[in-house]
């Protein structure tokens, strides 16, 4: 008989190296250390992704992700079902540079990509 390990915190987001560099390097621009991600109802298609920059933690309740090079991400725990598997990268889309959350659980974008809908 085996037991599987089954770690909660990595089926929750993923980040691309690129993604991973961008966060370090804003962050330690300004001294902070990590980055609050949380989930707020806005726009046509019914919610958007806030991310904050945090000095030394988040919020009480939040699950933090340690990324490989130093970086933690805080999750919201409301936010946590909204996020369950999803990709954070660091794309060129011509000459501009973004974030992009390639997340499973959209249904539906806004036109201008500024808001989601899940099921």
């Amino acid at each position: 008989m085996s037991v599987e390990t089954f770690d909660v915190k990595s089926e929750l987001v993923s980040v691309t190296p690129a993604a991973a560099e961008h966060f370090r390097a804003s962050l330690a621009a300004r001294g902070y250390s990590g980055v609050r991600i949380s989930v707020r109802e806005s726009g046509c298609t019914g919610f958007k992704y806030v991310m904050d920059e945090v000095e030394s933690g988040g919020s009480e309740g939040d699950v933090a992700v340690d990324l490989a090079n130093g970086v933690t991400l805080f999750l919201e725990p409301a936010a946590l079902a909204f996020l369950r598997g999803t990709q954070i990268d660091y794309t060129r889309e011509g000459v501009n540079r973004t974030l992009k959350f390639n997340n499973p659980n959209v249904t539906a974008e806004c036109g201008c990509g500024e808001s989601f809908s899940v099921e």
